[in-house]
């Protein structure tokens, strides 16, 4: 599938179930292949993914209610935890500070830059999954659920939550898209 059509199937999906069009193992094919493959600035190799299944998907959702205490409906909630897994993103900010003591100079800009790696790994993942038919949307709890999936997943202090990402079948698709006037978004100049 080409880039544009691939961007194009890739739609939030918030109407999710644990059954899955394909095999577990080629989600986490796409995950580790995507992880590898995304530049990042300087090589850093900042990125880092925990994907919860099963039961870590189910009591990560209900840490996530919890953490709230009742400040986010049950129900929204439960629409994220009925899907088969998340994928949690992260930087690793022992890996920022390292590089932006090897170049000084780009200091202030290092961590956009970690974050941007990010952002292409989610498109990545996100497109990825839509080509095998998984439906995905991105969340974004963090930071107030921080704390708390720090502990769940025993990870260190420098892992930095970026965004969540409940994935699974499609119970309903998403509604058409429509096209907005790029004009107002995009200028050619010679």
């Amino acid at each position: 599938m080409n880039i544009i059509k691939s961007l194009e199937k890739r739609r939030t999906i918030y109407n999710l179930n644990n059954n899955l069009s394909v095999e577990e193992g080629r989600i986490f094919k796409l995950i580790e292949e995507s992880t590898e493959l995304i530049p990042d600035a300087f090589n850093m190799k900042s990125s880092r993914i925990i994907v919860a299944t099963g039961d870590k998907q189910n009591k990560l959702w209900d840490n996530i209610y919890n953490v709230f205490k009742g400040e986010v409906s049950r129900e929204r909630i439960d629409s994220f935890k009925a899907a088969y897994g998340t994928i949690l993103y992260f930087y690793d900010n022992n890996v920022v500070k390292e590089i932006q003591n090897q170049f000084p100079l780009y200091k202030d800009s290092i961590s956009k830059y970690a974050m941007q790696s990010a952002a292409m790994l989610q498109i990545s993942i996100w497109s990825g999954l839509a080509e095998l038919n998984i439906g995905a949307s991105i969340q974004h709890y963090n930071p107030i659920i921080d704390n708390m999936v720090k502990e769940m997943f025993n990870l260190s202090e420098s892992y930095i939550l970026d965004a969540q990402m409940p994935f699974g079948g499609i119970v309903k698709p998403a509604d058409m898209k429509e096209k907005e006037d790029i004009s107002k978004r995009v200028k050619f100049v010679k």
